[in-house]
């Protein structure tokens, strides 16, 4: 089984790697925008950089032609992403591709909703978040598992 990671750098990407040791011998890789913390992830981890997709069109357009290229060529069985701007491309269409997307709200949401988790709550197979408050803000197939720290 390959397992795709695609999500924000800094805390977005810090919450993945708080779960990394969950996945076991699975295959994986990531999707992020580069940045130092992410560049030194690149040295342990298979990282794939993508446009860091702000407000910005042109970079929105960068970025989903990247994630086309990496998640055609890489199809993996399963995406699990916390989000934020630069992940929602690949986990789109990864999702359009076959795999079962699997939503991390992130931790510092504990009263609202996040774009991404508003964007990908319709695509998403499981929807966690990370407060039990939050479990009725979303839909039915939300789930409280506790924190990721």
């Amino acid at each position: 089984m390959k397992i795709a990671l695609p999500s924000s750098a800094g805390g977005h990407i810090t919450e993945l790697m708080q779960i990394r040791g969950s996945f076991g011998e699975y295959e994986t890789f990531f999707v992020t925008v580069k940045r130092k913390d992410t560049e030194d992830l690149s040295k342990k981890e298979k990282v794939y950089f993508v446009e860091d997709t702000g407000r910005n069109p042109v970079g929105l357009v960068k970025n989903i032609i990247s994630s086309l290229k990496i998640m055609f060529n890489e199809r993996p069985d399963v995406i699990i992403t916390t989000g934020a701007g630069a992940a929602i491309p690949a986990s789109i269409i990864g999702k359009l591709l076959g795999a079962k997307l699997v939503y991390i709200e992130s931790y510092c949401r504990v009263k609202s909703k996040s774009w991404s988790g508003r964007l990908l709550y319709p695509f998403s197979d499981v929807f966690l978040v990370q407060w039990p408050d939050m479990v009725t803000m979303y839909g039915k197939k939300t789930r409280y598992w506790g924190g990721v720290f």
